[in-house]
């Protein structure tokens, strides 16, 4: 993580938005807190804070298949091996 928790702190970040991508959420809020009645002039950090929000899902989610896989994976090299002890 980029941003420190007292930053994060300071900036008022909600906890449960405080991951991978708080840096950028800083950075957004900050804009929109200094360009309050003009939401579009924040729209290249919303852009950027939602592209890392995206990669941050699409990378759990290819971990997670991994990880399913590889136990899938586990699992019938043990059904095997039993197989093969019992015959």
């Amino acid at each position: 993580m980029v941003a420190t928790a007292q930053q994060l702190a300071g900036g008022r970040v909600p906890l449960e938005q405080r991951d991978f991508c708080a840096h950028h959420l800083l950075r957004l809020l900050r804009c929109q807190r200094d360009a309050f009645p003009l939401p579009w002039e924040c729209q290249g950090l919303r852009h950027a804070w939602d592209a890392c929000q995206h990669r941050d899902y699409v990378m759990r989610m290819k971990e997670f298949e991994r990880e399913r896989r590889l136990l899938q994976r586990q699992k019938r090299i043990r059904q095997r091996e039993a197989a093969a002890a019992t015959s």
